[in-house]
């Protein structure tokens, strides 16, 4: 097992103890009591505690668009490449749930230079996702009559509320709830000469199985 840094460790006890009490009632001196280390420690790795509400965030979305840039390079069709960076984006909701919660909940908290900062690096997630669903635009596989701008929007709208509703202990793993969302947005944007490839990326109903509401 590999051993965390300091860092990494503030970063989890920030998220744990934010997440409990608030960011506002949560002091450095706290923070550093909490993992039994220094403030001359904390201050090594943050100037302050903005910068830590901002690197909570920065762990998650740095993990998406690396992730998502990877899945553009790994494959060579719109359809694929969406579908792969349908996964990265919910899966992170999954694996940083805890980070995602605290961030949404305290982001007012931060400071303009951060928060410009975090825009810019959500801009640059969106540009990636946009792409590839302009470039399905232009091989006839996506529909050309809807805004490009529009599908990523609400794409990426849909799927960050995952993180109010979503559950680890509920009855749909994230992999299960990642393929309703992958099912309905490709019904909704893919053309007609290309649901041959998209239909392996949609639902798999079994005959046995019954449409039921699911309580989240």
């Amino acid at each position: 097992m590999v051993k965390k840094t300091l860092k990494q460790r503030i970063v989890d006890a920030s998220v744990v103890l934010f997440q409990q009490d608030g960011y506002h009632n949560v002091t450095v001196d706290r923070i550093v009591e909490y993992i039994g280390a220094s403030k001359g420690g904390f201050y090594h790795n943050f100037k302050s505690k903005d910068e830590l509400l901002y690197e909570v965030h920065d762990v998650f979305i740095s993990y998406v668009i690396k992730q998502s840039q990877e899945a553009y390079d790994k494959y060579d069709t719109p359809i694929k490449r969406l579908c792969a960076m349908l996964q990265t984006l919910t899966q992170v909701f999954d694996v940083y749930q805890a980070h995602i919660t605290v961030f949404y909940e305290e982001s007012r908290s931060l400071s303009e230079e951060y928060s410009a900062i975090i825009h810019e690096k959500r801009d640059q997630y969106r540009e990636i996702l946009q792409k590839v669903i302009e470039e399905g635009q232009q091989t006839k596989d996506f529909r050309c009559e809807l805004p490009s701008t529009i599908v990523t929007m609400a794409i990426v709208g849909m799927i960050n509320w995952t993180y109010m509703w979503f559950k680890q202990t509920g009855p749909l793993t994230m992999e299960e709830i990642t393929e309703v969302f992958t099912d309905m947005i490709l019904r909704a944007i893919v053309t007609e000469q290309a649901m041959e490839e998209a239909t392996q990326f949609m639902v798999k109903v079994k005959p046995e199985e019954k449409a039921g509401f699911i309580n989240l």
